[in-house]
């Protein structure tokens, strides 16, 4: 198979299987999943960092959690509830903390020459603070993104 560029997608694991998860990876291409959950924890067999990361590893697809660019609590609970304007302002603010600047840098780093991936729980990106990491990054680094939706189950 012949190398593919670099490239830039989101996916969320939300209502599908870790195995319609990982085929949806692997026909993009994707080399490194970048999990930018708070928590990297779920209830959902398959979707928890450890296991996460196993799983995937098993196609080759490498995974970094920078929990720095997960959402804090409060902008959990807005999306929760179904504020999406209260969950990006939350998010917005957060992204200003020192914790936060600093894995943007390192998400930065991470990106040129890779097929990344930005992971999350939501199904689709416009309820989800990914959308706002993908589009820094596509400012950042002048690349398209590509939101993958898996297969439900």
């Amino acid at each position: 198979m012949a190398a593919q560029t670099s490239g830039l997608f989101t996916i969320g694991y939300e209502q599908t299987t870790p195995s319609a998860f990982n085929d949806t990876l692997v026909r993009a291409g994707v080399d490194l999943v970048v999990d930018v959950r708070a928590v990297a924890a779920s209830r959902r067999p398959g979707f928890s960092k450890t296991s996460l990361a196993a799983g995937i590893a098993t196609h080759g697809i490498a995974y970094v959690h920078l929990r720095a660019l997960g959402t804090p609590k409060e902008g959990r609970l807005a999306a929760r509830s179904g504020d999406h304007g209260a969950l990006m302002r939350i998010y917005d603010a957060h992204l200003q903390s020192p914790g936060a600047r600093a894995a943007l840098e390192e998400l930065s780093a991470l990106a040129p020459g890779r097929r990344l991936c930005l992971l999350c729980y939501e199904r689709h990106v416009e309820g989800c603070h990914r959308l706002r990491l993908a589009q820094w990054l596509c400012e950042r680094l002048d690349v398209p993104v590509d939101h993958l939706v898996p297969d439900p189950f």
